[in-house]
């Protein structure tokens, strides 16, 4: 399950490294360049609100079976892509994959774990994303700069991917019981159980923070990359995303054990440290600083990640797993694509260098923002404890 969750958000990241062919090839403005990001998470989001749930009263696998499905049908408009408007529509079905399969894959983990070895799924639903962003975006830059067929291979590879997926998924045993409420729940809502919002709020800033950051790189990094950093190789395209989404990976796997609470706060710092050192570099055409920084953000990237969904998966209840974990993704994709488009639009407007100025500043902010909220919250529960004892 790990492994599919894997490929899913492979293939999700695998168009940005293209994203430069295609606006080469047909001629269009870095602002629809990240309206096209866009739409595969709009695609996303109304998927988490009207399927998010599904899964806890259909059952996991017919789920699963559906969203690969669709995917599919994705993948084969990437192959025939011949223009904006058909690329726009497999993004967007791509995104509706995505959203109805993240979620059940999600609780399916949570389900799966061995009850004596509780929090492995925290560590499994944060680190799979990343690995999935970094290897797609990685492979698709390398499948451009020294393969075929640069916009169609990797597609095809992605396709055979999901038909070795849907083999995965008619074997698994279905973890989650049909129960009543399966029409009830496609009602589109945003919402959270009581007895879990003050959980959630803690940590939503670091989320957005998070999730902000990879919209830039997965929307306009790879452009920044050949225009203010001069790097024109196709592969730097898909570096970019794996030196944030990698790095963010391999961090999860090393703090796995420390409570999701003690990361909230250094995450914070270390993304809003790594954007302004990487904004730097940029600034000075440095490309080496600019991925330093980009290291450095990753390493908060991922414990970020880490922190937020761990939490999420401590705190769901087994009946509203699914449930709790759209709300992870809604709140996590619309940090994620909102400010990307801004960021196109002020790309047109202003140009690439100072829109890359404005977008990064604005989430070092964020990330700052959030440091010192948690930094205030933590002194609050330490007066809590000690006030009995004065």
């Amino acid at each position: 399950m790990a492994a599919v969750l894997v490929l899913f958000l492979a293939a999700s990241s695998a168009p940005s490294p293209l994203y430069v062919i295609y606006q080469q090839q047909w001629q269009f403005t870095t602002w629809v360049l990240t309206v096209v990001f866009a739409l595969y998470v709009f695609g996303l989001l109304a998927s988490l609100l009207v399927v998010g749930a599904l899964s806890d009263h259909l059952g996991r696998r017919p789920v699963l079976a559906a969203a690969i499905a669709l995917e599919v049908v994705a993948l084969v408009l990437f192959l025939a892509a011949e223009n904006v408007l058909v690329l726009s529509a497999a993004r967007v079905l791509q995104g509706i994959a995505t959203g109805a399969a993240t979620t059940a894959l999600s609780a399916t983990l949570v389900d799966l774990e061995p009850s004596p070895v509780r929090g492995r799924a925290g560590v499994v639903t944060s680190v799979a994303p990343l690995t999935g962003l970094a290897l797609g975006a990685l492979g698709s830059g390398v499948l451009v700069e020294f393969g075929p067929a640069p916009t169609r291979l990797v597609y095809a590879l992605l396709l055979g991917g999901m038909v070795l997926a849907a083999v995965v998924v008619a074997r698994i045993p279905e973890t989650s019981p049909r129960r009543p409420g399966a029409v009830a729940s496609l009602r589109p809502r945003v919402a959270m159980p009581a007895h879990l919002r003050a959980d959630i709020v803690r940590v939503v800033p670091a989320m957005i923070a998070a999730w902000a950051l990879a919209g830039m790189y997965l929307s306009l990094g790879p452009s920044v990359a050949a225009e203010l950093l001069g790097l024109h190789n196709h592969l730097v395209g898909g570096v970019v995303v794996t030196l944030l989404a990698g790095t963010g990976a391999l961090t999860v796997a090393v703090l796995r054990s420390r409570p999701a609470s003690s990361l909230l706060a250094p995450s914070s710092a270390m993304l809003g440290l790594g954007t302004l050192i990487s904004l730097a570099g940029t600034a000075e055409g440095l490309a080496w600083l600019s991925a330093a920084g980009t290291i450095v953000a990753g390493l908060g990237f991922g414990a970020s990640v880490l922190a937020t969904f761990g939490t999420f998966a401590r705190i769901a209840r087994p009946h509203e797993r699914s449930a709790v974990f759209a709300l992870a993704n809604i709140i996590n994709y619309l940090g994620n694509s909102v400010p990307a488009v801004l960021g196109g639009i002020a790309v047109t407007a202003l140009g690439l260098r100072t829109a890359t100025v404005i977008y990064a500043l604005a989430i070092a902010v964020i990330t700052f923002s959030a440091f010192v909220l948690r930094l205030n919250q933590l002194r609050a529960n330490r007066r809590a404890v000690m006030a009995p004892c004065t």
